[in-house]
């Protein structure tokens, strides 16, 4: 328990919510592109979503605001134990979280799904930009 004391809450709400918008900037560019790779236009995407509640079309991005602030906790415990907090280090630690991790996972997840590589490179671009944010400002805080 003693550890979790370690956690400074600033830097890491303030790394996630960076993240959370570099994401909507990330796919509000690539979004065209993103949905093409999943085999789907707008007006599909916009037909699909057109019965759903406001909760049910919100959900996601709350999911995503709450993985990050996990990944953000996750990423500070890592460099507690490292013991190394600077900018470079934070950037480091977040891409070999991301390559080790997240590359892996969601190669092996699209690739088991047939999924075109496209949408593999869009979404792990993203998380390499979340995690990559999340060590920047975790170092420079020194958290």
């Amino acid at each position: 328990m003693a550890q979790l004391q370690n956690l400074h809450a600033l830097p890491i709400i303030l790394s996630a919510v960076a993240a959370w918008f570099f994401g909507a900037v990330y796919y509000g560019i690539l979004g065209p592109k993103w949905m093409a790779a999943q085999g789907k236009t707008v007006e599909q995407c916009k037909a699909e979503n057109a019965g759903k509640s406001t909760a049910v079309k919100v959900t996601p991005f709350v999911l995503s605001f709450i993985a990050e602030l996990v990944m953000a906790s996750a990423l500070s415990g890592i460099m507690f134990h490292i013991g190394i907090y600077t900018t470079v280090a934070g950037i480091f630690s977040g891409f070999m979280c991301w390559l080790g991790f997240v590359l892996t996972t969601v190669a092996v997840n699209n690739a088991y799904t047939f999924r075109k590589l496209t949408l593999t490179a869009i979404d792990a671009g993203h998380w390499l930009g979340v995690l990559v944010i999340i060590g920047a400002i975790l170092g420079w805080f020194g958290a």
